[in-house]
Formats: C-alpha cells, sequence, structure tokens
C-alpha cells in the first residue's frame, strides 16, 4: 500500500497543470529530487514541451530525451551507442505549473529568498481520485513566475529547480545524436 501511495504522489506530482506556463516555456536549470532512495541530480534542458535531462550519477543511462510531441522518450546509453525508446508517459512529466493537479486549497505562509529569488510560500491540499489526502509546501519564485520547490509536507518526497536561467533552448538538445542506434529486443533479452 505505501509503494502505491508514494507511486501515486510521484505520478501527481511530477504532472504538468497549467499549459500557460509550459507552453512556449524556455529554461535551463539543475534539478535535485529527494526520495526514499536518496538524492538525485539532473541538469534540464526544457524548450516548448521537450525536455533533456542529463542524469549527474552513475547508471548505464546518462541522458534522458522526452518527446511528448512525439510521444516517445529516449534512454541514451552512451558506453555503447545505443539508444532506448519508450512511451511517454505522465511519469516523464515536469511539474512546471504553479497549480497541482487535484488541488482543493492553497494557504500562503510567507515570503522565502530561494537560490536568489524572491518566492511565496504555500501550503497545498490535494485529493487524488480515491480521496487521498496529501499536504505540499510550494515555494513558487514571483520574479519569474516559476515553482522553484515543491515538497511533501511529511517530508517523504521533494523536487528543487536550482540555477533556471530563461531563454532559448536549442532544438538540437532534443534530437537524437547521428551515431546512435537502437537497442532491439534481442540486446534487451540478451538472447540472440
Amino acid at each position: 500500500m505505501k509503494k502505491w501511495l508514494a507511486s501515486f504522489a510521484l505520478a501527481a506530482l511530477v504532472s504538468t497543470g497549467s499549459p500557460g506556463l509550459s507552453r512556449g516555456l524556455e529554461f535551463t536549470a539543475d534539478r535535485v529530487t529527494h526520495t526514499d532512495r536518496g538524492f538525485h541530480y539532473t541538469r534540464i534542458f526544457y524548450h516548448d514541451g521537450m525536455w533533456r535531462l542529463e542524469h549527474n550519477e552513475r547508471g548505464p543511462v546518462s541522458v534522458t530525451i522526452v518527446r511528448a510531441d512525439r510521444n516517445e522518450v529516449w534512454h541514451l546509453l552512451p558506453a555503447t551507442h545505443h539508444y532506448k525508446t519508450v512511451s511517454y508517459h505522465r511519469d516523464y512529466a515536469l511539474h512546471l505549473a504553479t497549480t497541482l493537479d487535484n488541488e482543493t486549497s492553497r494557504e500562503m505562509i510567507g515570503v522565502q529568498d530561494l537560490d536568489g529569488h524572491p518566492t511565496v510560500l504555500y501550503e497545498v491540499m490535494t485529493t487524488s481520485p480515491a480521496g487521498f489526502r496529501e499536504s505540499y509546501y510550494q515555494w513558487i519564485a514571483t520574479d519569474i513566475n516559476f515553482p522553484l520547490k515543491l515538497a511533501k509536507k511529511n517530508g517523504d518526497w521533494m523536487v528543487q529547480y536550482r540555477h533556471v536561467k530563461l531563454g532559448p533552448v536549442s532544438e538540437v538538445f532534443f534530437q537524437l545524436p547521428h551515431h546512435y542506434v537502437p537497442l532491439d529486443r534481442t540486446q534487451l533479452d540478451g538472447t540472440q
């Protein structure tokens, strides 16, 4: 049950809400995520509904390119110059809206500077379609109208954007490298 709740909360938090903020939005940022599995650091390049995640941790995948416009996600495997394609799912979405999905109430807690930006801190309540209530803290930068930090009130989950730079991002970041080839099913299964 706890795993299901955690998965639901993560899916609810990372989904995009207001298309007004993400439409035409271009930025780069460092993202820090904290879960029960520790801290994860990622560099993000975002361009009008496409995003590139450069993972700063060990593992076979060092870059993930999300193309919601094509309903595809590419995981790049640089050691072998392969890529794996999976279907886009809302779990890949970034929460870039200033409101949360299924939000039922929002109360201003105060103001705070965060990563050099003036922010307004809110306590936000949500209710899932199954009726589960969750409480979050959300910091919205007032100078750039950007949600810099979102955390579950109980401390189970947090995402923070640092060094946010609004401005043009080349579409080159969201293309497959020419020398990468698809990882086929036999390579995934280890069969010949």
